[in-house]
């Protein structure tokens, strides 16, 4: 390279996520080296992810930091250090959009619900593999997502979830006509103790009716906007008793948009409702409990960022033991009390479906959380000596097992039904977890790498990755 070159890495995070601190010495080794040559190089990572420590390291090498945010429809950027500039905050706006134009199938989606919650009878949506998956997968997926950005990936989950689900009219008239008048009796405005008792209600309906959770409305600790509830066996939480954090992180802002959906599109007041987890099993609590208020809750944002990169590690090992024992020894990938499959409702609230298709950031997270899963899986099965076929043929058993899709592979690999984009309307492949999952594996066991190329969600009859 010659001299008074500029060169420039888009993001730095990928190739740390999959290499940890080896990035520092690359970084040493040869972006210094190319910087003393008489070259410039400007490289961006994404501040929460990894150890801090790392991050530091990084910053340390830099002449110039400027550190980038993105809010309120504006790009911030705030020079922090530089050579020959003071200190300054520059803020310019938006000139695009993160939505991508697809979005749930409705009808679709109506008429699983319907059937789940026994209003409705009929067939699978999923004929090939049922409507249900395996609890461990969507676990899997949105921790290793949490992976990209530990601090802000729960807080952007839970306004993402939060603002897709707070439109509640399109879904309603969806339903059966039985559910409907049902509905027709609800309260519009949830401030009293007995009218959120009764839209728990149908909460209760909505997540123990298969799942073994058992939900209860506690009325005796709730006042008039102030409400407090109660799950025991939360499917959420199973397997991660005692990390040292509440473990719904961003989940609940779902929950909040309905509530306000509730109200609004009912005549009833706008109001910004908010849930925060105030017990959990996560903490080591017997059950988890919430408190739901309309406006601002002074813990929320607290407990959003509480997760570190130590609680990171304690869970992804839980998760990687779990799963190294079913395929090693075949062990359950995921026992749990009252079941452990979820149906695909459930699916899309644990891995943010809702957030996926609002945010590109949200989806590149879940496809370099993807990758990086892919790739220790990859790695470890190699490191136990087995040959490429082999490890090849245990992830996709453990991808039928989990009831991700029916899989099968060749000079391809297609995936029938999808879990991941089942219920999706789109205009381009929208398996971003699975996708970045297969390119990890193969990188790791065979140095080839992906590309979906069709995708249900496209209306394609099946999704299909080609080998790169």
């Amino acid at each position: 390279m010659r001299e008074d070159s500029l060169l420039v890495f888009d993001s730095l995070t990928p190739p740390y996520l999959m290499s940890g601190s080896e990035i520092l010495r690359f970084m040493r080794m040869t972006l210094l080296r190319l910087a003393a040559e008489g070259n410039a190089v400007l490289a961006c990572v994404d501040e929460g992810c990894g150890k801090q420590e790392d991050l530091v390291a990084m910053m340390s090498t830099a002449d110039g930091i400027v550190k980038i945010e993105l809010m309120n429809g504006s790009k911030t950027f705030n020079i922090l250090k530089h050579p020959k500039l003071e200190p300054a905050r520059i803020e310019v706006p938006m000139t695009w959009s993160p939505a991508l134009t697809y979005h749930y199938d409705t009808k679709m989606l109506t008429q699983h619900i319907a059937m789940t919650w026994g209003l409705m009878a009929g067939p699978p949506l999923r004929k090939e593999v049922g409507d249900y998956v395996n609890l461990f997968w969507p676990q899997f997926a949105r921790w290793s997502g949490m992976l990209w950005d530990p601090k802000r990936f729960p807080t952007m989950t839970y306004d993402l979830n939060k603002q897709s689900e707070s439109h509640m009219k399109e879904f309603f008239q969806l339903l059966p006509l039985r559910a409907r008048l049902f509905l027709r009796f609800m309260p519009k405005n949830f401030s009293k103790v007995k009218d959120m008792k009764k839209l728990i209600s149908i909460f209760k309906r909505m997540s123990g009716s298969d799942t073994g959770e058992i939900m209860e409305y506690l009325e005796d600790a709730s006042k008039t906007d102030e409400h407090y509830v109660r799950v025991h066996n939360d499917f959420h939480c199973w397997g991660f008793e005692n990390v040292g954090v509440t473990l719904h992180l961003g989940i609940l802002g779902g929950i909040a948009g309905v509530v306000r959906g509730f109200e609004k599109d009912r005549g009833g007041p706008d109001r910004d409702w908010n849930i925060v987890e105030t017990k959990c099993v996560g903490l080591g609590d017997p059950y988890c409990e919430m408190k739901m208020v309309p406006g601002e809750v002074d813990e929320l944002k607290v407990n959003l960022e509480a997760i570190d990169s130590t609680i990171m590690e304690r869970i992804h090992e839980r998760l990687m033991d779990r799963l190294m024992g079913f395929m090693f020894q075949g062990e359950p990938i995921w026992p749990r009390p009252g079941g452990n499959e979820i149906d695909l409702h459930d699916f899309g609230h644990i891995i943010g479906t809702e957030a996926s298709l609002a945010s590109e950031r949200y989806r590149m997270a879940m496809k370099l959380g993807g990758a990086r899963a892919g790739k220790v899986i990859g790695e470890r099965l190699m490191e136990a000596g087995l040959k490429e076929d082999e490890a090849v043929k245990r992830v996709l058993h453990l991808l039928e097992h989990c009831k991700v899709g029916k899989v099968s592979m060749g000079e391809t690999i297609r995936m029938v039904q999808n879990c991941e984009s089942f219920m999706i309307k789109a205009e381009e492949p929208s398996c971003h977890f699975t996708t970045g999952f297969l390119n990890g594996f193969f990188s790791a066991v065979k140095n080839q790498h992906v590309k979906e190329t069709k995708c249900i969600a496209m209306g394609d009859p099946y999704c299909e990755w080609e080998f790169r």
